[in-house]
């Protein structure tokens, strides 16, 4: 019940058409009553008009009516609602309503109707006199008037038990498409990435529902611009960082060219290694910038094999110091629809990252296949692959899965997942098959058929 409750409180659609179920019901029954009661009352008004008709017929056009018995049966009619015409005798006498049944003391009887028991049973009696001084009663039995208006009653409730449901039905329906502008809205939103700020479209919403619609595009327009800021202050001062760390390379290339001790000699290379990652992490950080940004890109159809050919020839010498086998599978002269240095900077970062997690003597294995819906880029290694609960954060800029020796700076499946968002690819990680302690490593990217 506490859940019912809640999910009520909570949900506007729902509290909407529980009160309006509940005012159509409420205003229904209230209906329903009051028809149902009005018509029994015309109903029994219309039966005692009926008594008066006949006092009257019998009065205008005078029959010989019988004081003995009454037949048990009239062919083609219901016993039960028989109408007793009968002559009040003018002397204190008992009257016969028919064989077995009398009224006591019936001359006391006033005219107009009324209400008499016989025998614990209710008649409805109208007494009427004529101008000759005779008096007649007429009589029939209250349960059978009560069934006749109660059925007459039942007939005129009968379309509010037919219609509420059906507009209780239809309340639900129009609630429902009335909301509908509003789920669509809450469903364009889950299926964007994290990086889709663009205005959200108020073309079908609702006019009381466009201010907040209004408010969410501006709050979507603050966070757009104050991540640019953030991403143009990392690319500036990438961009700046890089003269400064290209005289001190410059500087302590010289210095590797002068006579120094072995202990300076250590010293220095522990400088020359200390640039060369800093000069890596900018170079990183710059492409993390350039794949985040938003602009146009011209995409060509670029040729997989020649983009393996140009990341091969900047890698080769990291895979030959560390012994490793990289090969290229499949039809490596297929061709994509992106940018050559997006799917270039791509490629080079997924390889990269698959040598240098490699142990050595390890092999990376470079594999491009076409599928109906696309061309799926394969890069499988036999280093110590990612957990599947880790899976979704290393594509977070800066994290890095722990346990790991290998020096890195957490960028290069940002870079990756950023570009693929950017060219409409789909990056996904598994196991590449090998045998534990070493699963591997497996990355694929879609190119899908658009993209093609």
């Amino acid at each position: 019940m506490d859940g019912i409750q809640g999910k009520i409180k909570q949900s506007l659609q729902l509290r909407l058409s529980v009160w309006l179920s509940t005012a159509i019901l409420g205003i229904a029954i209230a209906a329903g009553v009051f028809s149902f009661a009005s018509a029994f009352q015309e109903a029994n008004e219309l039966q005692d008009d009926q008594l008066r008709q006949m006092a009257a017929l019998v009065h205008r056009y005078p029959l010989p009516i019988s004081q003995g018995a009454m037949p048990q049966e009239v062919p083609g009619t219901d016993p039960e609602s028989q109408i007793v015409v009968q002559i009040l005798p003018s002397h204190n006498a008992l009257l016969t309503v028919w064989e077995g049944l009398a009224l006591s003391s019936p001359v006391h009887l006033p005219d107009g109707i009324q209400t008499f028991r016989v025998h614990d049973e209710a008649w409805r009696l109208f007494v009427a006199s004529s101008k000759e001084g005779t008096r007649v009663v007429i009589g029939q039995r209250t349960t059978t008037r009560d069934e006749i208006a109660q059925d007459s009653a039942l007939r005129t409730v009968l379309p509010f038990m037919v219609l509420v449901p059906i507009l209780l039905l239809l309340v639900g329906v129009l609630i429902r498409q009335m909301f509908k502008p509003v789920k669509q809205l809450a469903s364009e939103l889950s299926r964007r990435s994290e990086q889709d700020l663009t205005a959200l479209s108020d073309t079908h919403i609702p006019s009381e529902i466009r201010p907040f619609v209004r408010e969410i595009n501006q709050l979507l327009s603050r966070v757009r611009q104050s991540i640019a800021l953030q991403r143009r202050f990392v690319a500036d001062a990438a961009h700046e960082l890089r003269s400064p760390l290209t005289a001190l390379s410059l500087q302590a290339e010289l210095l590797n060219a002068a006579d120094m001790s072995a202990q300076g000699r250590q010293r220095l290379d522990i400088l020359q290694n200390g640039l060369r990652r800093t000069r890596t992490l900018l170079e990183q950080l710059l492409a993390l910038a350039r794949a985040q940004e938003s602009g146009d890109e011209q995409a060509d159809e670029v040729c997989l094999g020649q983009v393996f050919r140009q990341v091969l020839e900047d890698l080769i010498p990291l895979a030959q110091a560390k012994h490793i086998d990289v090969g290229v599978i499949g039809d490596a002269s297929t061709t994509v629809s992106a940018s050559a240095i997006d799917l270039k900077t791509l490629v080079k970062n997924i390889v990269e990252n698959a040598i240098r997690y490699t142990p050595d003597g390890g092999q990376v294995d470079i594999s491009v296949r076409v599928t109906p819906d696309g061309v799926i880029l394969q890069v499988d290694d036999t280093g110590p692959g990612i957990a599947k609960e880790e899976r979704a954060r290393v594509f977070d800029p800066f994290y890095r899965v722990l346990g790991n020796d290998e020096v890195g700076s957490g960028l290069g499946l940002s870079i990756v997942g950023a570009i693929a968002a950017r060219i409409g690819a789909r990056v996904t990680l598994d196991c590449s098959g090998g045998e534990e302690p070493t699963p591997g490593l497996c990355v694929r990217v879609m190119f899908h058929r658009g993209a093609t």
